[in-house]
């Protein structure tokens, strides 16, 4: 799977670079986000604006793979869905299971605002 990391302060953003994602590469993208979660960064913004066609099995792993980094304490959202893959999504059902923003700048604040609140939820003074 052809992917670029760009790694920010706070989070890394993945540009997954395939027009299609299918039910064989779940696989891939497992391990390519998931030991994102041992790093000191743990948060992930994934870029999906090259992905026209995104298979139900390959979804359901992206839900899985969200879910485990809020389970680690870490963000995980996705941004700059295609039509065709916001489409399949609804479709699907999964839509509202994941968290997703136009832009690669609104995911950048939702990251920003879930560390705060993280911050605010570990702080033994309030």
């Amino acid at each position: 799977m052809q992917v670029k990391i760009d790694t920010k302060e706070k989070f890394h953003a993945i540009t997954i670079n395939e027009s299609n994602i299918a039910a064989n590469m779940t696989a891939d993208l497992e391990q390519c986000l998931n030991p994102i979660l041992q790093k000191e960064v743990k948060n992930v913004v994934l870029i999906l604006k090259d992905t026209q066609n995104l298979d139900e099995a390959a979804a359901e792993c992206l839900v899985r793979i969200q879910q485990s980094f809020y389970d680690a304490g870490s963000s995980f959202v996705v941004c700059e869905l295609t039509p065709a893959v916001e489409k399949s999504l609804e479709d699907n059902g999964l839509m509202e299971m994941m968290n997703v923003t136009p832009t690669e700048s609104e995911a950048w604040d939702i990251v920003q605002m879930e560390e705060l609140e993280r911050e605010l939820l570990n702080d033994p003074d309030l």
